[in-house]
């Protein structure tokens, strides 16, 4: 007890993630470099190629050279409008509260459960507002989707220098004078010393601003939100412009609208993920949450507002039975996961198997999570493919998401690997032998 009592609440950071502050540079040029080849190599002037020759380049720089024509007050004024309508919400719409997990400080958080609630709130707003205005507001939306790109990179950026300057102060909870205050908690990957990693990374663990906590709400909220707008507003324009939405448009959209209900569904479940519990907010999240996701994730939909793809009934029913099929196989294993943590005790999972490591904690060695060690991933990254086929196979440009998102599932695995074989030791080796596959099981 005397060691931990003298252990440092905030430790210096040793080992830098993404090879330290060369790293955090280049996945912040990067991922800002993709936003923008994607676009400018894929929108309803050009049509949607992946940029091979020299010309397509010379066109994507020009583009990029020209951002004075993107910048834009109206797209920056909607959009801050568009954050602070749903921060209003979470914090004024009543609901249950949930217990966060307990942190390194003793002390557990408490996290508003109105996501759902929202999301609803505001399908009113929005269908008000067609009701009033016709589509004219969904086809701003569509037409302006680059300028509000760069409006939510402004202002995550922004949000991201705003949160790691924040992360110096006194603690919120100010002791009164003459006794020591309480320091701000921060992520123990983020407090190297070195302002560029720990900008990119996140310095403080859980930055609330006036009730707000920005990083529990952004990682829901906005972006998640957004894309369902973007994804309504491409397939109102393909209907305006074509005169019909495609079966493809229906495919892509839907699949993914219910993900995102899905996602505020089970809100309080994102509560024990890695982004909230261990990861701090900064850049990566901030970008992440707030541009990465609705712009490059609404590109199917994006691509078939312009260039709309007509499936036969097969092959259309093929694509369904697969993204359900998938999406089963996610949101099933998450569920038994989440019920196992919950009550292990429960008379509904006695038939379930497990073993109890030396810290207490038990491990599921049947049902799903007998199958694969990961099997949810499986179902999840299969869900995309889905939508990918759903844009058919004129370009490979639409297939990005799922490639991506295979590299950040092996990228999410690799650190749930190492995070497992750290906390439970050997424990997890016999683990490993009773459930040997990662991913599918009898092949990977």
């Amino acid at each position: 007890m005397g060691s931990a009592s003298k252990r440092p609440l905030n430790p210096r950071t040793t080992h830098r993630e993404f090879f330290g502050v060369p790293g955090a540079v280049a996945v912040m040029c990067i991922t800002v470099a993709v936003v923008n080849v994607w676009y400018f190599s894929c929108n309803e002037k050009t049509g949607c190629q992946l940029p091979t020759t020299r010309h397509q380049w010379s066109a994507i720089v020009a583009g990029v050279s020209n951002y004075q024509a993107y910048v834009s007050a109206d797209a920056m004024a909607k959009y801050v409008l568009w954050w602070a309508w749903l921060a209003m919400l979470c914090l004024v719409v009543p609901c249950s509260y949930v217990q966060g997990t307990v942190m390194r400080n003793g002390k557990r958080l408490a996290y508003p459960i109105n996501g759902l609630t929202s999301m609803a709130l505001t399908a009113a707003a929005a269908a008000l507002a067609y009701a009033r205005y016709g589509a004219a507001p969904y086809l701003w939306v569509a037409d302006n989707f680059f300028p509000l790109v760069i409006a939510s990179l402004m202002f995550s950026t922004s949000q991201a220098l705003f949160v790691y300057a924040y992360s110096f102060r006194r603690s919120s909870r100010d002791a009164p004078a003459g006794s020591a205050a309480e320091p701000v908690l921060l992520a123990l990957a983020g407090n190297s010393g070195n302002p560029v990693y720990d900008f990119f990374i996140g310095r403080e663990l859980n930055p609330r601003v006036l009730g707000l906590d920005l990083k529990c709400f952004n990682e829901l909220r906005p972006g998640i939100m957004g894309w369902v707008v973007l994804n309504v507003s491409f397939a109102i324009k393909q209907h305006q412009t074509f005169g019909s939405v495609s079966n493809s448009m229906w495919l892509a959209i839907v699949p993914q609208i219910a993900y995102c209900i899905d996602t505020l569904l089970f809100e309080d479940k994102v509560l024990t993920t890695m982004d909230i519990t261990t990861d701090g907010f900064g850049w990566m999240l901030s970008f992440g949450d707030l541009t990465w996701v609705p712009c490059m994730y609404s590109l199917q939909a994006r691509y078939l507002s312009f260039h709309p793809v007509h499936h036969s009934p097969v092959a259309a029913a093929l694509i369904a039975v697969l993204g359900v099929g998938s999406f089963l196989v996610f949101r099933l294993s998450n569920s038994q996961k989440n019920a196992f943590r919950t009550n292990p005790s429960d008379p509904a999972l006695r038939h379930l198997k497990y073993i109890t490591t030396e810290s207490g904690a038990k491990l599921l060695v049947s049902g799903w999570w007998g199958m694969a060690r990961h099997v949810n991933y499986s179902g999840d990254w299969m869900f995309g493919l889905a939508q990918c086929l759903a844009t058919g196979f004129d370009t490979p440009m639409t297939y990005f998401f799922s490639v991506y998102f295979l590299v950040l599932l092996l990228h999410r695995n690799y650190r749930d690997e190492c995070k497992c074989r750290d906390k439970y030791k050997k424990d997890w080796a016999r683990y490993c032998e009773l459930v040997p596959y990662m991913f599918i099981p009898y092949l990977i």
